[in-house]
């Protein structure tokens, strides 16, 4: 019924205006002005409809004149500033770990406190301890907020043995998915376990010390000492692991005894892929992982090296060369790449060995192979290895004498710095400026070795 109204009424007012229109043009036009009225009067309305228009916009899109609550619309950040971190970027993240009071109350006030100096909570865990609580947190704070600033707030909210340090992106995953990943890559590889242990644990120090070495034996459930874990080591003796900035947890402690305990069940393993590569020569080498099982081919390769290339690669004659390569192919140590020919004789041999917190790299090529290519290739590796590890940097030892080695050193492009003591030569080759690089062309690849 509305709608048969509506029709009625517009079609009325149309044809009255049609009517006056009809009138109107009869009117002026047999008039001695007409033409021209006619016309005065279609710019005339042209210019009526403009401005309508023109105005019609302008009001649309000007800004409500009524408050944010007239409309029920919450005021915008740009229009309502939040206060002076709405002006200092993303923030600063922190790792921090503190212990408070085993109370109620006591990480409220905490959390309380680092709210007032607009500091976000990103995440938490809780060590639960005899007499109290370490709880760890990674923390988003103004960048204005220095590291004494903040320990100060957490000291005066009731914290102790406050230990900060910066983070960054890798640690904005959480402590679950982080250990999972680190059980994944130690499945697959045992050379992973002293990298899993520092990745889980932070900066520490990681030894092993094999049995018969007169060391005190360790219990099957390790020791808790405060700075230093020992657990028994996967292959035998004991496996030490030191952070004297920062004392161990019961819960750091059990993550890291499960962690070991999962390599030694599994037992000596290695990824099994492999590399065929071109030299300049034209020749056709195959680079793979090798372990304890290819010790006869190692062996056999050390035999067809002469005296003066065994005594550049190990300082000295070479008259058990089982004991080296028994711990050198171990991936408890480290990993270690073989170069071999398309008959399976290895021909070259590279290793990576974790030593402490730092790491080294180490070069052996049969004298019939050496200047082609061979060591260049295996240290490039090697250096991408210790790059996706985290590690900052590789050091060689050598000698001055060592021409060749000196050569592939300098062949990656890295900065380099140069000791020598007593005729030995270190040379230590900073990652840093090699990361992007390198991932860019491990992007590129399908296989890792």
């Amino acid at each position: 019924m509305h709608h048969w109204r509506r029709d009625l009424v517009e079609l009325a007012a149309l044809f009255t205006a049609v009517a006056v229109a009809d009138a109107v043009a009869n009117l002026i036009g047999h008039g001695p002005d007409g033409p021209a009225l006619l016309m005065i009067s279609a710019l005339t309305l042209a210019a009526t409809a403009g401005f309508h228009t023109w105005w019609a916009r302008r009001h649309v899109h000007a800004p409500p004149t009524g408050e944010a609550g007239d409309t029920g619309a919450r005021p915008s950040a740009s229009a309502h500033p939040a206060g002076p971190s709405a002006q200092e970027g993303p923030g600063a993240l922190w790792r921090m770990r503190t212990t408070v009071r085993d109370e109620p109350g006591s990480l409220a006030a905490l959390c309380t406190a680092l709210a007032t100096h607009r500091v976000d909570i990103l995440s938490l865990q809780t060590h639960p301890l005899a007499d109290g609580t370490v709880d760890e947190f990674l923390l988003r704070a103004p960048d204005s907020l220095a590291a004494a600033e903040l320990t100060r707030v957490i000291a005066e909210s009731g914290g102790s043995s406050t230990w900060i340090e910066r983070a960054d992106a890798h640690d904005l995953v959480d402590a679950p998915t982080r250990v999972l990943g680190l059980a994944t890559r130690t499945a697959l590889d045992a050379a992973e376990l002293p990298l899993a242990l520092r990745q889980l644990l932070g900066r520490c120090t990681i030894r092993s010390v094999p049995a018969g070495t007169g060391g005190e034996p360790v219990p099957a459930e390790g020791v808790l000492e405060d700075t230093v874990l020992r657990l028994r080591a996967p292959g035998g003796g004991v496996l030490s692991v030191e952070r004297p900035y920062l004392p161990f947890t019961p819960t750091e402690f059990a993550r890291a005894r499960a962690l070991v305990e999962l390599d030694s069940r599994l037992g000596p393993r290695i990824p099994r892929a492999h590399d065929v590569l071109t030299l300049p020569e034209g020749n056709a080498i195959t680079v793979r992982r090798v372990d304890t099982g290819d010790l006869d081919a190692a062996r056999a390769m050390h035999e067809r090296c002469s005296d003066r290339t065994l005594d550049l690669r190990y300082h000295g004659p070479v008259r058990d060369a089982d004991r080296y390569l028994n711990h050198l192919l171990s991936p408890r140590f480290g990993r270690t790449l073989a170069a071999q020919t398309a008959s399976g004789r290895v021909v070259g041999l590279g290793h990576l060995l974790w030593d402490g917190e730092e790491t080294e790299v180490a070069l052996l090529v049969e004298d019939d192979w050496q200047r082609r290519g061979v060591g260049a290739e295996l240290l490039e590796r090697l250096v991408r290895m210790a790059v996706e590890a985290g590690c900052a940097s590789v050091y060689a030892v050598t000698r001055s004498a060592n021409t060749g080695m000196v050569a592939a050193m300098r062949g990656l492009g890295l900065p380099l710095d140069y000791q020598v003591e007593e005729g030995t030569l270190v040379i230590t080759a900073r990652l840093a400026p090699a990361r992007s690089r390198i991932a860019e062309k491990s992007d590129g690849e399908q296989l890792r070795l």
